[in-house]
């Protein structure tokens, strides 16, 4: 029997959600089980109707599922999901908190106060009632679970510790004697080796510390937060500086200066944070100083809906600027894809000094998947930057040469042998400001541009996935791919001939990555914002403007059942 199972726990900010989700993601993860799991929230300290969904699956999966076979409802609120269930859905819940009369599904009232004090002594305990009902509902190793709770509460007292796992244990024994299990498929085998369990932030952070970033700074922005957390936590280890600023402007700056040194440095923020580093944006395509910079995107504008996700910032950040300067954008389309493209994304700065940023979004960096491993002898490291060897060899070093390839010799400030000059403003070849309009501006201005050409060369074109003789085609970029991944193998299950073309590198884009258009009959661009923002950059790059779109702005991500009917509706109107 294939395993595809939906578990979600919703009730309100402040009722443990999120640690509740991430110990039975951790669980189903070590015992070999491929998980999906994400959250959505609301912006509060405490309220608001939240939930935490985990998918759990014996191939992998890469996005959520519409269908929600096992529901903890926490809250009254949690009926909104009574339309996610089916006749064979169980709900967990305790009728002495809440009132909940689903149309549909199987009841399973558990009193996890009475249950937690009887058992722990304490009815704050309730919630490890609940993780031990969903693991008895599907035959799982209960002693997995009892293991995290160790780790967990392993600065508790001992007797806490026991306690919590008594009480997960009288909720696994109360499930077993109320529900039948030939409901769900029965997980009480493993399905291989432990995988680990990743977010999005942790991924693009362990990307950029393979590839020998020693510098971040930045100011705590959901949803890009977790990078900067995640670095600190490491930051001993490895040796890093991480640098909580006062604001935006200061997190650019800070993070010039360490790169202008010579450290390999990053910045992380989401929209409205990258709108205060645009004059800093602009200063690393002046002076050519390598930068990183994570803009993990939100519902905008303005604060807009900060725990939501959007792909919203994609000219935004393409465009930002006075003047015209080079920079790339890359935007991961899985979690483990983050680990990566953030490797690359150090190297792209690197060697064309220019800004390099990696579009994010809630999606993305607060999701959890899980990951076999990650081929760390894979990466190099590439920094060119001249040694002193060099430079004895240079009789007349100029910091900002004018070449063929726009990419001038870059030597670090103090080294013995060459002078190195930075400034804002227009400058000389030595890095002096020059007024001359007649000569050295234009030049200036076409070598830092020619650097657009090596660039190009430099950007993968999209993954393709699916029947590669498909006249269907389905377009999108960035972290909808697992949903427009399942979506294809719905249609084409359907007999639908459908294939994928996605990207992960979004800017420069090459013309020739778009032949597939020429001999498509039906494309579809599918995009979380209201414009169609990717849509409108093919047809800026391309000439061919692609009518037919998906486009979700409500702040929730796609899920491959809405995409599929949104095609099919395009698809049969025409």
């Amino acid at each position: 029997m294939n395993v595809d199972i939906t578990l979600k726990i919703a009730g309100e900010a402040g009722q443990g959600l999120q640690t509740m989700g991430q110990l039975l993601a951790k669980a189903f993860s070590r015992g070999g089980w491929h998980v999906f799991a994400n959250q959505v929230l609301q912006s509060r300290i405490r309220g608001g109707h939240n939930w935490f969904q985990i998918r759990i699956a014996d191939s992998p999966v890469l996005a959520h599922s519409d269908a929600t076979d096992i529901l903890i409802a926490l809250d009254d609120e949690s009926v909104y999901h009574t339309r996610e269930l089916n006749e064979s859905s169980i709900i967990i819940f305790d009728s002495s908190l809440i009132t909940y009369n689903p149309e549909r599904g199987l009841i399973l009232d558990i009193p996890f106060e009475k249950t937690a004090k009887e058992n722990g002594g304490n009815k704050l305990m309730g919630n490890a009632v609940a993780l031990g009902a969903v693991l008895g509902i599907l035959e799982y190793d209960i002693n997995i679970l009892f293991g995290l709770l160790r780790e967990s509460f392993q600065d508790k007292n001992p007797e806490v510790v026991q306690a919590n796992i008594q009480t997960a244990q009288a909720g696994y024994n109360l499930a077993r004697l109320k529900i039948e299990s030939k409901k769900f498929p029965r997980l009480n085998k493993t399905n291989g080796v432990p995988k680990m369990l990743m977010n999005g932030s942790e991924t693009i952070a362990l990307g950029a510390l393979a590839a020998g970033c020693k510098f971040i700074s930045a100011y705590p922005m959901s949803p890009s937060t977790g990078i900067m957390t995640y670095l600190a936590s490491k930051a001993k280890e490895f040796n890093l500086i991480v640098e909580q600023s006062e604001d935006e402007i200061a997190s650019i700056n800070l993070a010039l200066g360490a790169s202008y040194a010579g450290v390999r440095a990053m910045t992380a923020t989401s929209g409205g944070g990258f709108a205060l580093m645009v004059e800093g944006l602009s200063l690393s395509g002046m002076t050519e100083t390598p930068i990183v910079i994570v803009d993990a995107q939100r519902p905008g504008p303005a604060t807009g809906l900060p725990t939501r996700t959007a792909q919203e910032d994609l000219e935004y950040v393409i465009y930002a600027g006075g003047g015209e300067s080079p920079r790339a954008v890359v935007a991961p389309l899985t979690i483990e894809d983050a680990f990566y493209l953030t490797a690359k994304a150090f190297n792209l700065a690197d060697k064309y000094q220019i800004p390099v940023i990696i579009l994010s979004d809630q999606l993305l960096a607060d999701s959890y998947v899980t990951v076999d491993s990650f081929d760390v002898e894979s990466l190099k490291i590439e920094r060119h930057i001249l040694s002193d060897e060099e430079l004895k060899n240079i009789k007349n070093y100029k910091r900002y040469q004018i070449t063929d390839s726009g990419i001038s010799p870059r030597a670090l400030p103090g080294n013995p042998y060459g002078l190195v000059v930075a400034d804002s403003d227009e400058h000389d070849e030595e890095g002096h400001i020059t007024e001359d309009v007649d000569w050295t501006r234009p030049e200036m201005v076409k070598k830092r541009n020619r650097k657009t050409a090596g660039l190009l060369k430099e950007m993968s074109g999209p993954i393709r996935y699916g029947p590669p003789e498909a006249k269907n085609i389905l377009v999108g970029w960035g972290s909808s791919y697992g949903a427009l991944k399942e979506a294809v193998d719905i249609l084409n299950s359907e007999k639908e001939k459908v294939s994928l073309a996605h990207f992960n590198q979004v800017w420069p884009l090459p013309k020739e990555y778009f032949d597939f258009l020429d001999t498509a009959e039906f494309v579809c661009v599918a995009e979380n914002n209201f414009r169609g923002q990717f849509a409108h950059l093919i047809a800026g790059e391309t000439g061919k403007v692609i009518q037919n779109r998906i486009n979700k702005f409500n702040g929730l991500p796609f899920s491959a059942v809405e995409i599929v009917r949104e095609y099919k509706k395009l698809k049969n109107s025409l």
